[in-house]
């Protein structure tokens, strides 16, 4: 039994999709982010840098426990376990561990931004939302483009790189961002979100 720790943001709920995709049981241990649970000391000995999610494996390499946090990486290690959704060919191999890197390096951290100007700071920042909010639109394009030459991120099979952009894309109305201005991603977004164990795992923490 996989112990998550986790919230219901985007990059909590790649993982609990993920899961739900390949089957493995787990408990889910909530953690408030707007009550500063992740910085309770029990969680930063699985969590150092006080962010969700995360996780504990009893049945990690070797038989031992090991605890992970960063959802790529968790992602990554759920694959490996599983020999799921991360293809093995070496071309898809490598294409679906890019766009995970894209959307680790500027999809989240971008439209966190946007999330954050636009939503939740004290005061408008008009420089920071037009940024964030343009940026995010640019990103939008990358994908769609992407899209338009695949069925799914990373080639012809729906994989990990999905898996861990979908909750961010979930998420477009807070970005300013119709769907229908990028219709790839529309096409994408919609046979993604028709997956049971993404809805499942969208639906998590309940």
């Amino acid at each position: 039994m996989i112990d998550l720790y986790t919230w219901t943001t985007p990059n909590g709920r790649k993982v609990s999709i993920m899961l739900e995709e390949v089957g493995l049981p787990y408990r889910v241990h909530p953690v408030n982010i707007g009550k500063n649970e992740q910085f309770a000391p029990d969680f930063l000995k699985i969590s150092p840098n006080n962010r969700i999610p995360a996780i504990v494996d009893p049945d990690g390499p070797g038989g031992k426990s090991i605890s992970l946090f960063e959802s790529g990486a968790i992602l990554i290690y759920l694959a490996d376990k599983t020999g799921k959704f991360y293809p093995a060919e070496p071309t898809a191999h490598y294409m679906t561990l890019q766009w995970v890197m894209w959307q680790m390096g500027g999809f989240g951290p971008m439209l966190g931004q946007a999330h954050h100007f636009r939503r939740a700071a004290p005061e408008p920042v008009p420089y920071a939302i037009d940024r964030y909010t343009n940026e995010a639109k640019r990103l939008y394009g990358v994908i769609d483009k992407r899209l338009g030459e695949a069925e799914y991120l990373g080639g012809d099979e729906y994989t990990i790189a999905d898996i861990i952009t979908y909750p961010w894309a979930a998420r477009h109305e807070w970005h300013a961002v119709d769907l229908d201005q990028f219709p790839n991603v529309r096409r994408w977004y919609d046979t993604v979100g028709a997956r049971p164990a993404v809805q499942r795992g969208m639906a998590v923490p309940g």
